[in-house]
C-alpha cells in the first residue's frame, strides 16, 4: 500500500521552500504563491503557542529570502512556524523552520531496580555538546524547512490523527516523517499492549517493529532529545532500550497521565493525538495471549500512514 499525500491534491501550500536544508550562509528561500487577485502578503514567525516573534515582512508572488525579511530568525533555539497572511487572514499551511543545532548529551547514572538485583541506566540532566570555554552553548550549523503536516496512521481499528512538536523534538519529528513517507510502518503490528500498570493506570500501546518481535527497528540508533512534552493520554513518544540513544523506529501512544508521567525525562516524546483517542483506546482493550509481555491474541495494525497539511497558524500576540 502506497503512502498518500493529501497535500498534493488541495491547494494548501502557499509556501514552499526550496530546498530543505539551508546553510547559515544561504539564507532560507521560499516561493511564495499569493492568492488569485492579490498583489501582497505578509509573512508571519511563530512559536509552538501562536506568539507572534519579530514584526511581519510584506511580500509579494515569487522567491523570497526570509531571512532578510524576519531577522529573528537568526536567534530561534528551537523550531518555529512560517505563516502567509494576506489582509490580516492566515492562509495556506505553514511552514516548519527548524534550527539544526549542537545536541543536547543525556547525563546518566546508574539506578537499582525494583528488585535490587540489576540496575537501569537513568537520565538525570543534559549537557549540550558545544558546552566548553571556546564555543557558545548551542550552536547553529543552518535550518530544516518542510511543510507542517498531520500525520493520520490508518489502523485497522480506525485513524489516529498526529500533530508534531518539533520544538520540542525536531529531529525525533523528522525521524518519524522519513520512515513514514516512504512506507516503513505499513502493516505493522501493535506488537505490545499494557492496557494497565501494576498500580492500575493505563499505560501504552506499541508498534513500529515490522519483525512484530519488539527487537526490530530501521538498522540505526536515534540520538534521545531532551522533550519537555509531557508523557498524557494520546501523546505519542519514542520507545527504546536500556541505553538512551537505542530509539529507532518502534513507538507507543501513552494511554493516562497517571501511567505514563514516570517517562518525562527519560523517553523522547515528539506529538500529540488530535483525533483518535477512541482508537487508541480500541487498540489498548485488543485481548492479550501473554498479559505480562503485553502480547496480543491478534494485533492490531497500522496499514499505512497518511499525511494531510496542517491549518493557516493565527497569532495570537503581535511581535515587538
Amino acid at each position: 500500500m502506497l503512502v498518500t499525500f493529501l497535500c498534493s491534491l488541495i491547494p494548501c501550500q502557499t509556501l514552499e521552500p526550496v530546498q530543505t536544508y539551508f546553510g547559515l550562509n544561504q539564507g532560507i528561500i521560499v516561493n511564495v504563491a499569493l492568492p488569485e487577485g492579490h498583489d501582497t502578503g505578509e509573512l508571519l514567525l511563530l512559536d509552538h503557542a501562536c506568539n507572534q516573534i519579530g514584526n511581519e515582512a510584506v511580500v509579494t508572488n515569487g522567491t523570497h529570502d526570509v531571512t532578510r525579511r524576519i531577522q529573528e530568525i537568526a536567534n530561534v533555539d528551537e523550531a518555529v512556524w512560517l505563516q502567509l497572511s494576506v489582509d490580516g487572514e492566515s492562509v495556506g499551511s505553514p511552514l516548519v523552520i527548524s534550527p539544526m543545532l549542537s545536541r543536547d548529551v543525556p547525563v546518566t547514572k546508574e539506578e537499582p531496580t525494583g528488585d535490587g538485583q540489576t540496575t537501569y541506566t537513568k537520565i538525570i540532566g543534559w549537557e549540550n555538546e558545544a558546552n566548553d570555554d571556546s564555543t557558545e552553548s548551542p550552536f547553529v550549523s543552518g535550518f530544516r524547512v518542510y511543510p507542517d503536516e498531520y500525520a493520520i496512521m490508518k489502523t485497522s481499528e480506525g485513524d489516529i490523527r498526529i500533530k508534531f512538536r518539533p520544538d520540542e523534538a525536531p529531529n525525533t519529528v523528522w525521524n518519524f516523517l522519513e520512515l513514514s513517507k516512504n512506507g516503513y510502518y505499513n502493516e505493522t503490528p501493535f506488537h505490545r499492549i499494557v492496557p494497565m500498570t501494576s498500580k492500575g493506570f493505563p499505560f501504552v500501546i506499541q508498534g513500529g517493529d515490522p519483525t512484530g518481535t519488539g527487537s526490530g527497528g530501521p538498522g540505526w540508533w536515534l540520538p534521545i532529545e531532551n522533550s519537555t512534552l509531557p508523557h498524557d493520554l494520546g501523546v505519542i513518544s519514542m520507545a527504546r532500550a536500556m541505553h538512551p540513544d537505542s530509539a529507532g523506529s518502534q513507538f507507543f501512544f501513552c494511554l493516562s497521565r497517571g501511567g505514563t508521567a514516570r517517562l518525562d525525562g527519560q523517553y523522547c516524546s515528539f506529538g500529540q493525538t488530535v483525533e483518535g483517542i477512541d482508537v487508541i483506546q480500541k487498540i489498548a482493550a485488543t485481548p492479550l495471549e501473554d498479559a505480562l509481555m503485553g502480547k496480543p491474541k491478534e494485533a492490531p495494525v497500522v496499514r499505512a500512514v497518511e499525511f494531510e497539511c496542517v491549518e493557516a497558524k493565527s497569532p495570537l500576540t503581535k511581535g515587538d
